[in-house]
């Protein structure tokens, strides 16, 4: 085994990815910090939580990606195909979720859900009130997203991204959110986990003859 592979070696796009988005996340954080929700994005909210109710069953089984439990259903994935700091970090995802979402965002920001903001908000299963700002389902999906990249192909980082999207789609079709909060939430994730990927390292691939599951985890 490479000394390489003891260490875990480390990327700088993961600096560009937490910079980028802490600062989204901040940029999005004052805009919404007057509690209300803006003309643009109301407009952005009525067109997606506008859509047919065909939308409403595919749309909420996209948003499960963003449930608490999904980083440790990954995690053991991870550590069935032999990536120990990729588990690690999918494990670390959760209290941090928690952390950056509770006690700093929404001890910062209060903004109330669409269902007290936004008149005539459509609701499907989710809070008509409480702090919206951010999405936790978007900060796990693109945590998560971000956690797994440095070990995708790039046809696999591209539906992973894609899936993470169509989460925080989900979560503002099903009036649980505001566009602006899963967006924040979505840079909050990124940055949790490219911190976290700059931290515990990304694990060099096994010696090659992989499985077909194997390749799906290796450039």
């Amino acid at each position: 085994m490479s000394g390489r592979r003891l260490l875990g070696s480390r990327r700088p796009i993961d600096v560009v990815i937490a910079v980028g988005g802490a600062a989204v996340t901040a940029a999005c954080a004052i805009a919404v910090s007057g509690g209300t929700v803006g003309r643009l994005e109301r407009g952005a909210f009525a067109a997606l939580n506008g859509a047919g109710e065909g939308w409403r069953w595919p749309l909420w089984g996209f948003q499960l990606q963003g449930v608490l439990a999904m980083p440790l259903l990954v995690a053991a994935g991870a550590l069935a195909l032999r990536r120990p700091r990729l588990a690690a970090a999918l494990v670390l995802l959760v209290p941090l979720k928690l952390v950056v979402e509770r006690e700093l965002l929404k001890d910062l920001v209060h903004r109330e859900r669409p269902g007290t903001t936004i008149p005539g908000a459509v609701l499907r299963d989710v809070p008509a009130s409480g702090d919206s700002f951010p999405s936790g389902h978007a900060i796990v999906a693109f945590g998560i997203a971000v956690l797994l990249l440095p070990y995708l192909t790039r046809r696999w980082a591209a539906l992973v991204l894609a899936l993470a999207v169509l989460n925080s789609v989900a979560r503002v079709y099903l009036g649980g959110h505001a566009p602006l909060d899963v967006i924040g939430g979505a840079g909050a994730g990124a940055a949790i986990g490219a911190l976290l990927t700059l931290v515990l390292g990304v694990t060099s691939p096994p010696e090659r003859g992989r499985t077909g599951a194997g390749r799906v985890l290796t450039r």
